[in-house]
């Protein structure tokens, strides 16, 4: 997860500002988080907490005695706090692989460190030149027509189509200290399907150019000891899996549960007047 200059945090998530005008564009990550079910936070939440209790014996039965209450509340924010901190890394990792595409100095950063490496390693394994290969970095692309915006990693050229021809690739980032560097996730073919049929490109002076047409897209996994390139399928099935998951979305994000009437019958206390047949 980056931070866009046009993305703003709401209480419905992310949305982006549209330098154009207009209405609000929501955030493709938004999507996705708000509408594409993620059956592994939950057992990876108990994971965190387990292993909390089990590295910690003494203290948490010495607690679990002396201070209930608090340390209830400690283990219920542990998933929360290795989210927010996994978040905070993955933020770096991405201001770190842009400073070393385009060539600009960067700070410091030992927990860093691993991923840049193995990116770097990625770049050489494909011959990667720069100037020569790489489309777009770190850009910002909207869909207008149907209300989202993103930003995606990575536009690159490599030979991958019949005898060595170059093709253009969409690569998101994705960096873990623990996952296996195989890991997929069902809603990340959605993620670059929405960001490879985004039509409008942002360049930093905020005019609309029209954006790259990738005709591959993949993953690039990054783990402190290696990294792993997985291709996925964002095609036109997959986007309309997309807009689907963004008509959802929409429709959470407009409802005001509080709203919603209780019904009592006629003749229960605190019930309405009924209305004259």
């Amino acid at each position: 997860m980056t931070d866009p200059k046009h993305a703003v945090a709401t209480e419905r998530g992310r949305y982006y500002t549209d330098p154009a005008g207009g209405p609000d564009l929501i955030s493709v990550t938004n999507v996705t988080g708000s509408s594409v079910h993620k059956p592994a936070l939950v057992p990876w939440g108990a994971g965190i907490v387990a292993d909390h209790v089990i590295a910690h014996p003494i203290e948490i039965a010495r607690r679990a005695r002396t201070e209930p209450t608090k340390l209830r509340r400690t283990l219920v924010a542990l998933p929360s706090q290795n989210r927010d901190r996994a978040s905070n890394l993955g933020t770096r990792v991405h201001h770190r692989a842009h400073a070393i595409v385009i060539g600009s100095p960067y700070p410091a950063d030992d927990e860093v460190e691993p991923y840049a490496r193995q990116l770097a390693r990625f770049f050489r394994l494909w011959h990667i030149d720069f100037e020569r290969d790489v489309e777009a970095v770190e850009t910002t692309v909207l869909n207008r027509r149907h209300g989202y915006a993103g930003t995606g990693d990575l536009w690159v050229w490599l030979p991958t189509g019949p005898h060595g021809r170059r093709q253009l690739w969409l690569i998101d980032y994705k960096t873990s200290a623990l996952k296996p560097a195989s890991t997929v996730y069902g809603e990340q073919p959605y993620q670059l399907a929405a960001y490879r049929h985004a039509p409008i490109a942002l360049l930093p002076d905020d005019t609309d150019i029209e954006a790259p047409h990738p005709t591959r897209t993949a993953v690039l996994n990054l783990r402190p000891r290696g990294f792993r390139l997985i291709e996925l399928p964002s095609g036109r099935n997959v986007f309309r899996a997309f807009l689907g998951a963004l008509a959802n979305a929409r429709h959470l994000h407009a409802t005001d549960t509080s709203t919603f009437p209780t019904i009592l019958p006629p003749w229960a206390p605190g019930a309405p007047d009924r209305k004259a047949a």
